[in-house]
């Protein structure tokens, strides 16, 4: 018996999604704002993933331009079915709701590539798509309720869906309203048949501490469905805000190869009180099937820290950390593609400045990746040449109105001026600035030296020589105290605030290392 750790997958994960094809599983997560969008990960034992590629990968499949954080990239389903992947998604635009909308992408193999997205004529978010028996195809997902009881009341919808064009058929049928009285969010749905029965899986109650997963069932796709009466099924809301795990909820459901069944959800980790700095996060719960019903984690009725996957391989000592090459699968920008903002030179990068600002819902010229660990040091070794009234430097990024730079601004007799800027809540301030001697053009080490709750920034010419500008309070940048959705992303970024430039800021090299 192995056991292996929770998550499977560290850092901001949110909203997974899961299919089998012969020995071999696929899963993806939500990446609202970033791109390239949707990861497609590969796995052997449901433990061990490798990215082999992104469902949204080339310039012009999607615009995300002017979307502000938290938007975009939402609750994607994934299936196989006669030799294709299918892959539904919602675009949110919360400034125009006319722009996003519901699509649906095919690829014979999911590295990719994807087709162009097809639009579905329907409203709401986290459609899913179940292919039946008989060969109909039903996309279903979750819109506000027609005539709600209560505020936030969703209900989830089915359609059934023509292959060849790509359209709905008109006639609709409305699933499920939620197991809970005055629940908020009935959503993700997925359905599934097992032993002649389609059961339906949703998760209710938003994506926070109240998060539950429930299930219905049916003796026809299209219903009634009745509710377990053990909803919800899985929840961590009755075991408080002190909770080492927390919010989990947003299942898909997978059968292994042996028989067994198994569950991918989302959950939270708090730290230094109820914050999850690292976001929503997909772990791994096993399922048995009891009187035609499922049971998440049987026996013990929670997500653990630890599960045992009887099929997996003893996992070697995970690696230390290193060098995030420019090909790395984990790099992503805002809005734009990695290759569209900047150029990989050996394991780093060229990236011209641009006049956006983070504080710019646009394309800017950042290139970062997840904070997958509580404690972790980032250093990135830059070159630049900057003008008056640019900056250049790292960057924690929650959002356009949080995130904190530590950014070389100019220079002066005794070398680079380096400030430590927080903006929180869309105001900024100095937290701490330093003057790193040395010529200008020589490499400029940038660190980010996170413990816990602790964000500590400093500079120097070298590893060794590295000063403490400032300590940014992490509390203050989570979902929980900002609002949104998102886990914490650190990168590296450069703008002329503005001005025309053609000023570059070469990026030697990134390392990321779990302390």
């Amino acid at each position: 018996m192995t056991v292996v750790s929770n998550p499977i997958l560290p850092g901001c994960h949110p909203d997974p999604t899961i299919c089998r094809v012969g020995e071999d599983y696929y899963l993806v997560t939500s990446t609202f704002e970033y791109l390239p969008g949707l990861p497609v990960f590969r796995s052997r034992d449901l433990v061990d993933w490798e990215v082999v590629g992104h469902v949204i990968d080339r310039p012009g499949m999607l615009d995300l331009e002017g979307i502000r954080s938290s938007g975009g990239l939402y609750a994607p389903t994934l299936r196989h079915h006669d030799g294709r992947f299918w892959l539904l998604c919602t675009l949110v635009d919360q400034e125009d709701d006319a722009r996003g909308g519901n699509f649906v992408v095919t690829a014979e193999n999911p590295s990719g590539p994807w087709s162009d997205p097809v639009w579905l004529d329907v409203d709401g978010i986290d459609p899913s798509v179940f292919f039946d028996d008989d060969g109909r195809i039903w996309v279903h997902g979750t819109r506000p309720a027609r005539q709600p009881e209560w505020h936030d009341q969703t209900e989830v919808w089915l359609r059934e869906l023509d292959p060849h064009t790509m359209t709905l058929e008109a006639e609709e049928h409305v699933l499920w309203r939620g197991a809970v009285q005055g629940a908020v969010w009935a959503e993700g749905p997925h359905l599934y048949r097992v032993a002649g029965a389609y059961h339906l899986l949703a998760a209710e109650g938003g994506t926070d501490f109240h998060h539950a997963i429930s299930v219905a069932r049916a003796d026809a796709v299209t219903g009634p469905y009745r509710g377990s009466k053990g909803n919800p099924v899985l929840t961590h809301r009755n075991l408080g805000r002190g909770v080492d795990i927390t919010a989990v909820g947003h299942a898909d459901l997978v059968e292994a190869p042996d028989g067994s069944w198994w569950a991918v959800l989302l959950g939270m980790r708090p730290y230094g009180g109820y914050h999850c700095n690292l976001g929503r996060e997909t772990f791994l719960v096993p399922v048995v099937w009891e009187d035609g019903w499922p049971v998440f984690a049987p026996g013990i009725g929670r997500v653990e820290h630890e599960v045992e996957v009887p099929f997996a391989q003893p996992r070697a000592a995970a690696p230390v950390g290193g060098i995030i090459a420019s090909s790395d699968p984990r790099w992503t920008s805002v809005r734009a593609l990695p290759s569209e903002i900047a150029a990989a030179d050996g394991d780093g990068w060229v990236l011209p400045l641009l006049p956006a600002t983070l504080a710019d819902a646009t394309r800017s010229a950042f290139l970062g990746v997840r904070q997958q660990h509580r404690d972790v040091d980032v250093t990135a070794t830059i070159a630049c040449d900057l003008r008056e009234g640019e900056e250049a430097g790292l960057v924690v990024r929650q959002s356009e109105d949080d995130h904190v730079r530590l950014s070389a601004i100019g220079v002066t007799g005794e070398g680079t001026r380096v400030v430590a800027i927080h903006r929180s809540a869309g105001t900024e301030r100095v937290i701490g600035e330093a003057v790193v001697a040395g010529a200008p053009h020589e490499d400029l080490v940038l660190m980010l030296r996170a413990r816990g709750q602790d964000y500590e920034l400093r500079a120097g010419r070298s590893g060794d020589d590295l000063v403490a500008v400032a300590t940014a309070d992490g509390r203050t940048l989570d979902s929980i105290a900002t609002g949104g959705f998102l886990g914490l992303w650190i990168g590296v970024h450069g703008t002329s605030n503005g001005a025309a430039t053609d000023s570059t800021m070469r990026v030697e090299r990134v390392e990321y290392v779990p302390r």
